[in-house]
């Protein structure tokens, strides 16, 4: 259980240069989510993925290291956002015009794995969350969020009057779900600026949003 949640818990990382084959992979039970992409280059070639070409040619090329494209994220959300696993070549091809033709380009992924079965639960500001499994069954906390998100919430209406469209969350809710809710059959804490400190500008109402699997 502990190497599971560990696993489920952790930011990865992947790369792989121009002609490499990236592969991304989750535990069983759970499946990719895509949280950024980048494909390009952005440093020079003797920090990452080497130049191709022989050193003399190589030195006739000026090196881009500004060059990127728009649709990274998008391909990677296309081709492996929730699957358990997902592997292909990297090139230029895969994503559309290339942005620097003659520089060598890589790619990096930056993903979670999310648990298949998995709950949601929100709190308004000074209500109580609490989160329970059920016998023989502990509590995994996947993610938390405690502020104001772009779109709002369904269940916490916020009364926007003079009120600017802003989003603010704590940058402590995983971390404090983690201590007080991880491992744990049933727990609860307060959705308040008490408990999470305030993200926010005075008088913004908040909520607490938490994603968890028992």
């Amino acid at each position: 259980f502990p190497g599971y949640i560990s696993q489920v818990l952790k930011n990865y990382t992947d790369h792989a240069c121009d002609g490499e084959y990236v592969s991304l992979r989750c535990p069983h039970r759970t499946t990719i989510s895509i949280q950024s992409s980048f494909y390009g280059r952005i440093v020079p070639s003797h920090q990452l993925c080497p130049s191709r070409y022989p050193h003399s040619y190589a030195t006739l090329i000026k090196e881009d290291v500004a060059c990127s494209v728009g649709t990274s994220l998008q391909k990677m959300l296309d081709e492996c956002q929730d699957r358990r696993s997902c592997q292909f070549i990297v090139n230029s091809r895969l994503f559309g015009a290339d942005p620097c033709p003659g520089t060598g380009k890589y790619l990096i992924v930056w993903y979670k794995c999310r648990p298949n079965e998995y709950k949601s639960k929100v709190a308004c500001e000074d209500d109580k969350l609490r989160l329970s499994c059920k016998k023989s069954m502990v509590i995994a906390i996947y993610s938390a969020v405690f502020g104001r998100t772009q779109g709002g919430s369904l269940e916490c209406p916020y009364q926007t009057l003079g009120m600017p469209m802003i989003e603010c969350q704590s940058a402590t809710a995983l971390q404090l779900m983690i201590k007080r809710c991880h491992g744990k059959r049933s727990c609860s804490i307060y959705a308040s600026t008490y408990e999470f400190g305030d993200p926010c500008y005075p008088g913004i109402r908040k909520h607490l949003n938490v994603i968890y699997t028992c």
